[in-house]
Protein backbone atom coordinates (compact mmCIF):
# COMPACT_ATOMS: atom_id res chain seq x y z
CA UNK A 1 0.00 0.00 0.00
CA UNK A 2 1.20 3.43 -1.09
CA UNK A 3 1.86 6.07 1.67
CA UNK A 4 -0.68 8.84 2.18
CA UNK A 5 -0.53 11.98 -0.35
CA UNK A 6 -0.71 15.19 1.74
CA UNK A 7 -2.10 18.28 -0.70
CA UNK A 8 -1.98 21.84 0.66
CA UNK A 9 -4.03 24.13 -1.31
CA UNK A 10 -3.10 27.82 -0.66
CA UNK A 11 -4.12 30.93 -2.18
CA UNK A 12 -1.62 32.26 -5.31
CA UNK A 13 -3.50 35.98 -4.64
CA UNK A 14 -3.64 36.12 -1.12
CA UNK A 15 0.53 35.34 -1.35
CA UNK A 16 -0.13 32.17 1.15
CA UNK A 17 3.00 30.15 -0.56
CA UNK A 18 5.03 30.84 2.28
CA UNK A 19 2.30 30.07 5.05
CA UNK A 20 1.34 26.72 3.28
CA UNK A 21 5.34 25.47 2.81
CA UNK A 22 5.83 26.11 5.93
CA UNK A 23 2.79 23.96 7.45
CA UNK A 24 4.71 21.21 4.46
CA UNK A 25 7.56 21.58 6.54
CA UNK A 26 6.28 21.22 10.21
CA UNK A 27 4.27 18.15 8.86
CA UNK A 28 7.77 16.70 6.86
CA UNK A 29 9.82 17.14 9.96
CA UNK A 30 7.17 15.22 12.25
CA UNK A 31 5.82 12.39 10.11
CA UNK A 32 9.31 11.85 7.79
CA UNK A 33 8.23 8.46 6.81
CA UNK A 34 4.63 8.01 7.29
CA UNK A 35 4.05 10.62 4.83
CA UNK A 36 5.01 9.48 0.93
CA UNK A 37 4.24 13.14 -0.66
CA UNK A 38 3.58 16.50 0.21
CA UNK A 39 2.31 18.26 -2.71
CA UNK A 40 1.42 22.56 -2.59
CA UNK A 41 -1.14 23.16 -4.88
CA UNK A 42 -1.91 26.71 -6.06
CA UNK A 43 -5.03 28.18 -5.96
CA UNK A 44 -7.47 31.24 -5.79
CA UNK A 45 -10.19 32.64 -3.95
CA UNK A 46 -8.95 32.50 -0.31
CA UNK A 47 -8.28 29.11 -0.49
CA UNK A 48 -6.15 27.45 2.51
CA UNK A 49 -7.16 23.66 2.28
CA UNK A 50 -5.47 20.36 3.74
CA UNK A 51 -6.18 17.01 2.64
CA UNK A 52 -4.85 13.24 3.25
CA UNK A 53 -5.79 11.26 0.16
CA UNK A 54 -9.23 12.25 -0.41
CA UNK A 55 -10.05 13.70 3.10
CA UNK A 56 -10.20 16.91 3.64
CA UNK A 57 -8.56 17.65 6.99
CA UNK A 58 -8.68 21.72 7.33
CA UNK A 59 -10.78 23.77 5.44
CA UNK A 60 -10.03 27.76 5.88
CA UNK A 61 -13.57 28.82 4.94
CA UNK A 62 -14.79 25.82 6.73
CA UNK A 63 -12.92 25.86 10.01
CA UNK A 64 -12.55 29.66 10.38
CA UNK A 65 -8.84 30.46 9.71
CA UNK A 66 -5.88 28.96 9.21
CA UNK A 67 -4.79 25.73 11.13
CA UNK A 68 -2.67 25.75 14.04
CA UNK A 69 0.49 23.09 13.97
CA UNK A 70 -0.83 20.93 17.25
CA UNK A 71 -3.77 20.20 16.29
CA UNK A 72 -3.12 19.98 12.77
CA UNK A 73 -0.54 17.00 13.43
CA UNK A 74 -2.88 15.26 15.40
CA UNK A 75 -5.20 14.77 12.58
CA UNK A 76 -2.77 14.19 10.53
CA UNK A 77 -1.46 11.57 13.00
CA UNK A 78 -4.40 9.95 13.91
CA UNK A 79 -4.62 8.98 10.40
CA UNK A 80 -1.19 8.18 9.16
CA UNK A 81 0.01 6.57 12.43
CA UNK A 82 -2.11 6.26 15.52
CA UNK A 83 -0.04 4.72 17.52
CA UNK A 84 2.69 7.16 17.77
CA UNK A 85 3.12 9.83 20.66
CA UNK A 86 3.82 13.25 19.50
CA UNK A 87 5.38 14.59 22.31
CA UNK A 88 5.07 18.23 23.94
CA UNK A 89 2.15 18.15 20.98
CA UNK A 90 -0.31 15.60 22.56
CA UNK A 91 -0.18 18.31 25.95
CA UNK A 92 -0.90 21.71 23.76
Amino acid sequence: MAAPRLVITYCTQCRWLLRAAWVAQELLTTFTTDLGEVALRPGVGGVFTVALDDELLWDRARDGGFPEIPPLKRLVRDRVAPARSLGHTDSV
